[in-house]
């Protein structure tokens, strides 16, 4: 949306996307929801690295939909999902941008999980 301030990832605010090297894994209640040999860790400043799961690695029977959506002027328009496995928890545990902007279109078709709101997200050795 053009009335959204947009931002480009620079010394101020880099953004680094690197594939993970290894199996990312995340459970939730027992249930594997995601495994992919192809995460990509996407590093923003100085907050923590974020796991970005190809959309074909997590288990769709476990994905909800919803209509929660945030805005990040660096990245773009997040869309959510919820894991109904998780109970109230794990509502809007799962973010994606479906239109990420240029500079972060790596991770167009991947989604991420906050940590909180699923039992584990794990980094394997490959």
């Amino acid at each position: 949306m053009s009335d959204r301030p947009t931002k480009i990832p620079g010394p101020d605010h880099p953004i680094i996307i690197t594939p993970t090297d290894g199996c990312v894994v995340v459970k939730l209640n027992g249930r594997t929801v995601a495994d992919s040999r192809h995460a990509l860790t996407l590093q923003e400043g100085t907050y923590p690295p974020v796991q970005y799961i190809p959309l074909t690695d997590v288990d769709p029977e476990l994905l909800q939909s919803s209509d929660h959506t945030t805005w990040c002027p660096y990245k773009g328009e997040a869309s959510y999902y919820s894991l109904p496995i998780g109970g109230d928890r794990a509502v809007n545990a799962v973010w994606s941008y479906r239109e990420p902007h240029a500079a972060v279109e790596a991770i167009r078709g991947h989604v991420a999980f906050y940590p909180d709101r699923v039992s584990s997200i794990e980094v394997l050795p490959a």
